[in-house]
């Protein structure tokens, strides 16, 4: 997800600098240590009984989830199923759909219940996020896309009809809708290890216009365009950790269960409908040019118009003049769908080629005043190469399609298709674009809880994404900055806000208890920099690349837990790092490591914080000659002053010299010999 635009571009910028800085570690020579128990209560605090202390990770292992991280030999995961059938009213600006949801109990659980998420409710005036924020857009302020005050709720999902199937009919179903979520109490309780529930439901919802952020309707120049999410009663997750997962909706995205969907979308005729998964009907909704266009598109590495600018209105370039059309869409192994429709939109596309031999399209969507050299022309290419990198680099992209669409409900992700921004262009337009095809990575290919975890979805997102920012046409577009930040800026200026603050959050708290202002620095950014600090100082690349693949490997399609990640990391990467998750992520511990004195060739060093990392350390001799040396975290294990001698008088030394680490205070980093 990106909601603050402008908060966004120059924090990932800083987390770039510690990205593209590495530094090679030289073994420490003629080295002698020096430990006094009295160190452990000096020097500000630091206490290394705290930071190495035996760390119990949240949750246990056991036959569900192993020691190694893993999903256990008894990991089960329930399933949904989904056949949607929607109509889009673009008189009343309603959306009137069916949908028939094929549940699968693959728990060892008795269900007598099941539960259903509605976010459209986040909508009414009487939930709990209304309440609590203004509702989801409330932050954003209240007026619509052409600046004139709008009403900005709505009844959120109204249901004509819910039924259980029962033998070859169907009996009404006893529900209970409470703010974002839905119970229905079964008459009969579902059986586990595979007991199956097929429950249908008629609904329909007024769509919020521009100010419902992550689905909206809103006017561009030349038309309307529809982006459709979180338009169907979707099912709660049902796991091992805390059975139903029902937290409410308040804004910060989803944990759903994996399935086969099967939709079908009826709109007016002059529209074109992008969404997840793979058109099933063309010939029913495109003329004869544009099925060729597509099929040539399916085998060029260069962009192929679908529906060309000129063509935007032009009656020929739809089958059908008058009525309506049904667009057939099919994605399977999924955790949700979304599609955008509209009567502007430019349509162009290329071809994927994935490291497994298979082919995707990479495609875009967009209205005729996004079209430019500079913008939305280039969509498809930075769509294309972001998914074939990542594909390489990390997992193989598993779905037909993926589609940027530029529309009104922007900087959101869902699986397939991304929406943003009808003005995006430049640096900005790249660096969204692969921002949010990160996220089909994380969290809809590894399927984490992002209500509850949100750095398992955006730091990990915003670290992968950092890489293709510097890799893509030989760094076009990286580092990521913009006039704001010089290219002498702190990498961990961002951080430091967060570790200095005492009413920051960690890592570890659910997404919902963030403060609006620190939502991004703790879990994009501080979650990035974790992942920064494991691969370039901690682990190095060749032992983080092994271990974050065979995570996400091990949990593609499923739903791991920090611990899951904690455990995976360190039985892969060959390290102990529970300092580390207890001090970056349970914790919101400072670094400070400072230079005390020199005398002649022996250093002393103390830690002030409790936060300990390796530590890079350039040293100057009297000769001219220097080294640099990197001081592994056992240097603290036993105390908070470290002493050594070398083999020549120094002249000075420099803690941390690259600036690669988050130290609390640098003006303690350097000293030399007057």
């Amino acid at each position: 997800m990106l909601i603050a635009r402008s908060s966004f571009r120059p924090a990932v910028c800083l987390l770039l600098l510690a990205a593209l800085i590495l530094i090679s570690p030289i073994v420490l020579s003629a080295q002698q240590t020096t430990n006094s128990a009295a160190s452990f209560d000096a020097h500000a605090g630091f206490d290394p009984r705290t930071t190495f202390a035996p760390l119990t990770l949240p949750d246990p292992v056991n036959v569900y989830r192993s020691s190694n991280g893993a999903p256990g030999p008894n990991y089960w995961q329930n399933r949904a199923d989904y056949q949607l059938h929607a109509r889009l009213d673009t008189v009343a600006k309603e959306l009137h759909a069916t949908e028939i949801i094929t549940y699968t109990n693959n728990s060892p659980d008795v269900l007598p219940s099941v539960w259903l998420r509605l976010e459209q409710n986040i909508y009414r005036q009487d939930s709990r996020a209304h309440i609590v924020m203004g509702g989801l857009m409330g932050r954003r302020g209240r007026m619509g896309a052409q600046g004139t005050a709008e009403k900005t709720w709505t009844d959120g999902f109204v249901f004509d009809s819910v039924e259980i199937e029962s033998g070859k009919g169907r009996v009404k179903a006893d529900w209970l809708v409470n703010d974002t979520r839905m119970q229905i109490r079964l008459p009969e309780p579902l059986r586990g290890h595979g007991g199956q529930l097929r429950i249908h439901i008629a609904y329909h919802y007024q769509i919020p216009g521009v100010w419902g952020g992550r689905t909206s309707w809103g006017k561009s120049a030349r038309g309307e365009i529809y982006d459709m999410a979180q338009w169907y009663p979707r099912m709660a997750v049902y796991d091992d950790l805390r059975g139903w997962d029902t937290l409410p909706y308040l804004g910060n995205e989803f944990y759903l269960e994996y399935g086969n969907f099967d939709y079908w979308v009826t709109v007016p005729s002059d529209m074109i409908v992008a969404g997840s998964g793979a058109l099933m009907n063309p010939a029913e909704v495109l003329t004869k040019t544009e099925m060729e266009r597509l099929e040539r598109a399916r085998h060029s590495d260069s962009t192929v118009y679908i529906c060309k600018p000129s063509e935007v209105g032009d009656r020929e370039s739809r089958p059908k003049q008058g009525g309506s059309l049904t667009w057939h869409f099919h994605m399977d192994q999924t955790r949700d769908v979304a599609w955008s429709a509209s009567p502007v939109f430019v349509w162009d596309a290329a071809r994927i080629n994935l490291p497994t031999g298979r082919t995707a399209l990479a495609m875009s969507v967009y209205p005729p005043e996004s079209v430019g050299p500079d913008a939305w022309d280039q969509s498809t290419q930075y769509v294309k190469d972001t998914v074939e990198r990542f594909s390489r680099h990390w997992y193989p992209y598993p779905w037909p399609n993926a589609i940027n669409v530029a529309g009104f409900s922007t900087g959101m992700e869902y699986p397939g298709i991304v929406f943003d921004g009808v003005p995006d262009k430049g640096k900005f337009l790249f660096w969204v674009t692969a921002h949010e095809i990160g996220h089909d990575w994380f969290p809809m290919i590894v399927g984490s809880n992002e209500r509850r975890h949100a750095f398992m979805d955006e730091g990990f997102n915003t670290f992968i994404d950092i890489q293709e920012s510097a890799d893509f046409a030989g760094g076009k577009f990286g580092p990521k900055r913009d006039s704001e930040y010089s290219a002498g800026g702190e990498p961990a200026e961002m951080i430091l806000k967060v570790l200095d603050n005492p009413d920051a959050p960690t890592l570890m708290m659910p997404a919902d208890a963030y403060p609006w202002s620190l939502s991004h620095p703790v879990s994009y950014f501080k979650g990035a920099y974790g992942m920064v600090l494991l691969h370039d100082q901690i682990l190095g690349p060749q032992r983080f690349d092994w271990a974050f693949r065979k995570y996400i490997r091990d949990w593609a399609f499923k739903h791991p837990s920090p611990s899951d990640f904690f455990r995976e990391m360190e039985s892969e990467g060959g390290e102990d790092l529970g300092w580390f998750w207890r001090g970056w992520y349970l914790n919101n511990w400072k670094y400070d490591v400072a230079v005390e004195k020199i005398d002649g060739k022996t250093v002393t060093l103390s830690n002030l914080g409790q936060l300990v990392l390796p530590t890079p350390v350039e040293v100057s001799f009297r000769d001219g000659t220097k080294e640099r040396l990197v001081l592994p975290v056992e240097t603290w294990l036993k105390s908070g002053t470290h002493i050594w001698s070398l083999e020549k008088p120094v002249a000075s030394v420099v803690v941390d010299p690259d600036h690669v680490l988050p130290d609390d205070n640098r003006s303690n980093n350097r000293a030399s010999v007057q």
